[in-house]
C-alpha cells in the first residue's frame, strides 16, 4: 500500500509528532510505501500575518503540492495527522480532485476548539462546543492569547463546516480514543465515521523491576497537564517519597522553586527516550495530573509497557485508560489533597502495587503493540478504500 502522510509539526515535538513518527516508521517497516508532505511551525515567521490567515484557512500551496505528489507518486490513500496552520484544508480538496480516500487522525480538539485543547484559564471549558461559529473562543483569544490568531481559527473552523467539509471530504476520522469520539460526536461530527484506534508503543521498551523507590511525572511542563497540581500534593505527603520529574516547559521556574522547597524533588529536565524507559521501568508508578481532555495518553501507555502502574485524573480518556485499582488509581482532577491521599494508600498497598505492575504489562501487550495497532489501522485503510 502506498500512504501519502500529512503532518504540520510544532516547534517543539511533543506526543502528536512522537506518535505519527511511530506510525509512519511501523508502516515502512511493514512494507508499505509512505511519503510525506510536512511543514514545521518554525516556518511561521516566513509569512505575514494577513498571508499566515489566509494560508490557515486554504493553502493553494498545500492544494497544488499534494496534488502534484498524488500523480506523480499515486498514492493510495492520504493521511492526514495534523494540517494546523501551515497545510490548510485544502489538502482533502486536493485528494477528492484526484480520487483519493481521505483519513484523519483527531489528534486534539482543534475542529471545535479554538485552542484545541477545551482548556482556559486553568479549567475545562467546553463554551464553544455546540456553537456552529466558536465566538467564546475570540472573545477569550484562547489560541496562544492572540485575539487576531483565535479569529483565523475560528473562521477557518466555521468555513470548513459551512461547507461541509469534515462531512463531504474526509472519509474516515481516526479518534485515539471512546472519550474524544464523543466529544466530535457531540459537536456533530457523523459517527458513523469515526472509528476508536489508540496510540501505540514500538519498539516495547521490556519491562522493568520497580524498584527505584520513587515516583515519576514525565511531560510538558504546564498548567494543563496539572504540573501545579502535582507539586502542590508533594506538600501533603507524610511520607517524603521521591519524585523525579522529566520534561520541560513554562512551568520550568515553578518546578525549580519546589526543588528548593521540597528536596525529595528532582527535575531532570529533557532526557532521551531510551533513558526515560528506564526511569519509568524503575519508578514505583507514573503520575498523569493532566487538567484538560486529553485525547488519548501516550505517557501511560508507555508506562504500562515498562510495568508500571499509573496514578491518573479521573478525566477524559486519560481516565479511560487507567482502569482504578487494576493498572493505576484514579484521583479527583485538580485536588491536590486526593492526589497525595492516592499516593500514600499506594505506598501502604504494596501487594496491590505488585499486582498493579503485572496488570499494567498485560494491559500493554493486550491493546498497545505495534502489531496490534498495525492490524487495526489497516482495517481502517482497508475501509476507507471500499468506501
Amino acid at each position: 500500500m502506498h500512504i501519502l502522510s500529512i503532518h504540520n509539526q510544532y516547534k517543539i515535538r511533543g506526543g502528536e509528532d512522537e506518535s505519527t513518527e511511530s506510525e509512519k516508521l511501523l508502516l515502512r517497516e511493514m512494507g508499505h510505501q509512505v511519503d510525506v508532505y510536512q511543514k514545521n511551525n518554525d516556518q511561521i515567521s516566513e509569512y505575514n500575518p494577513v498571508h499566515l490567515a489566509l494560508r490557515t484557512i486554504w493553502s493553494q500551496e498545500a492544494y497544488q503540492n499534494v496534488r502534484q505528489k498524488l500523480k506523480q507518486h499515486g498514492s493510495n490513500l492520504i493521511h492526514v495527522q495534523n494540517f494546523f496552520p501551515l497545510i490548510s484544508p485544502s489538502v482533502y480538496y486536493a485528494a477528492r480532485a484526484e480520487g483519493v480516500p481521505v483519513i484523519q487522525t483527531l489528534r486534539n480538539y482543534r475542529l471545535i476548539c479554538p485552542n484545541g485543547l477545551f482548556f482556559r484559564d486553568g479549567r475545562v471549558c467546553e463554551d464553544c462546543l455546540g456553537n456552529f461559529v466558536p465566538y467564546p473562543g475570540v472573545i477569550h483569544a484562547c489560541y496562544r492569547n492572540d485575539l487576531k490568531a483565535t479569529a483565523t481559527t475560528a473562521a477557518m473552523v466555521t468555513l470548513h463546516r459551512m461547507i461541509r467539509t469534515w462531512s463531504k471530504q474526509v472519509n474516515l476520522f481516526i479518534s485515539l480514543s471512546k472519550f474524544a469520539r464523543l466529544k466530535f460526536i457531540e459537536a456533530g461530527f457523523p459517527q458513523e465515521k469515526i472509528i476508536v484506534k489508540p496510540n501505540f508503543v514500538h519498539p516495547d521498551p521490556g519491562i522493568g523491576e520497580g524498584s527505584g523507590g520513587y515516583a515519576l511525572y514525565v511531560g510538558r511542563l504546564s498548567v494543563e497537564k496539572g504540573l501545579d497540581v502535582l507539586l502542590a500534593s508533594w506538600e501533603h505527603l507524610s511520607e517524603k517519597i521521591p519524585l523525579k520529574i522529566v520534561g520541560d516547559g513554562p512551568l520550568a521556574e515553578q518546578v525549580v522553586e519546589a526543588t528548593k522547597c521540597l528536596p525529595q524533588i528532582e527535575w531532570l529536565g529533557r532526557r532521551p527516550m531510551k533513558e526515560v524507559y528506564k526511569l519509568m521501568g524503575e519508578a514505583m508508578f507514573l503520575i498523569f495530573p493532566s487538567k484538560w481532555y486529553e485525547t488519548f495518553g501516550r505517557v501511560a501507555i508507555e508506562a504500562f509497557a515498562t510495568g508500571t502502574p499509573v496514578i491518573a485524573a479521573n478525566l477524559g480518556a486519560i481516565a479511560e485508560l487507567v482502569e482504578d485499582r487494576r493498572t493505576g488509581v484514579h484521583f479527583s482532577p485538580g485536588d491536590a489533597l486526593d492526589l497525595a491521599a492516592k499516593v500514600e494508600w499506594i505506598l501502604k498497598h504494596p501487594r496491590q502495587l505488585r499486582q498493579m505492575r503485572m496488570e499494567a504489562r498485560a494491559e500493554f501487550l493486550a491493546k498497545y503493540t505495534a502489531q496490534t495497532n498495525y492490524q487495526q489501522l489497516m482495517e481502517i485503510y482497508n475501509l476507507a478504500l471500499s468506501l
